[in-house]
């Protein structure tokens, strides 16, 4: 019950906004924005129309996999360094200003030169969502190890508990709701530079059809590429979201109690 209440939630908007959305289109004659109705009409022909050669299937998989190896690397890298810095304040005063800096970076810019030694196959857009992805999960990281409580670091050190141990059993699973506040950041750049790699040089991928679509002046079916973009980024925060609750049973449980108390 609970967690049909909740997607009752999370889709009571886009309802509301795609009722909106066909009620004021309903008479449109724009070219550029075309009614819902007529996008809806060639939605089936333009994604699903082949079987597993469909478009769908085709740019659909190449994008999801795209993204789902640049954010698992990148989750695995920020883990391993975030995890190194936050345990040593010599090292975070050396790296953080640097890491600021490299943040401050927007990756989109760096599609071109990545590019220039990646080429333009998977390689060059899975490190680019690697990059992206990067930042917002080692800075989360880092503030999450660094803000365990040093009573409990100093008592599982009296229990003679090694390093690794402490790592695995304590630092990690108390910087948890931070890295994973970190993770849901880098997910939504992960989904944005999927789509921004795939417009500079691709043959297959969501962002790739979108911008063909757009130059073949396809306006109705380019519209059904960011419906499906759309769509995929809600399926990738539902998704996320479950895997956030799993994680964070511990602390959801620990803040109810002490709301009740």
């Amino acid at each position: 019950m609970k967690v049909l209440r909740s997607a009752l939630y999370v889709l009571a908007l886009p309802a509301v906004l795609f009722t909106t959305w066909w009620v004021f289109s309903a008479y449109s004659t724009n070219v550029y924005f075309p009614s819902l109705r007529r996008i809806l009409g060639v939605f089936p022909a333009t994604w699903f129309e082949g079987g597993w050669n469909s478009r769908i299937v085709v740019d659909g998989f190449s994008s999801v996999w795209r993204l789902a190896v640049g954010f698992s690397l990148a989750t695995l890298l920020a883990l391993t360094l975030g995890t190194l810095i936050g345990l040593s304040s010599r090292a975070r005063a050396y790296c953080e200003p640097t890491l600021e800096l490299f943040r401050a970076i927007p990756a989109p810019v760096l599609v071109p030169v990545i590019s220039l030694f990646a080429g333009i196959g998977d390689e060059m857009k899975i490190f680019v969502i690697m990059l992206g992805c990067l930042w917002p999960i080692l800075l989360n990281t880092v503030e999450g190890v660094r803000a365990v409580d040093t009573v409990m670091i100093e008592t599982a050190k009296s229990y003679h508990l090694k390093t690794l141990r402490r790592i695995q059993k304590l630092i990690l699973p108390a910087a948890s709701p931070q890295i994973i506040a970190g993770m849901r950041q880098g997910l939504s750049v992960g989904i944005i530079l999927m789509v921004i790699s795939e417009m500079f040089a691709a043959t297959s991928g969501l962002g790739f059809t979108v911008v063909q679509f757009q130059r073949n002046f396809a306006l109705p079916e380019m519209w059904t590429g960011i419906i499906v973009l759309g769509m995929l980024g809600l399926f990738a925060s539902l998704l996320f979201q479950v895997f956030e609750n799993r994680s964070l049973r511990w602390y959801n449980g620990m803040r109810q109690a002490s709301r009740d108390s």
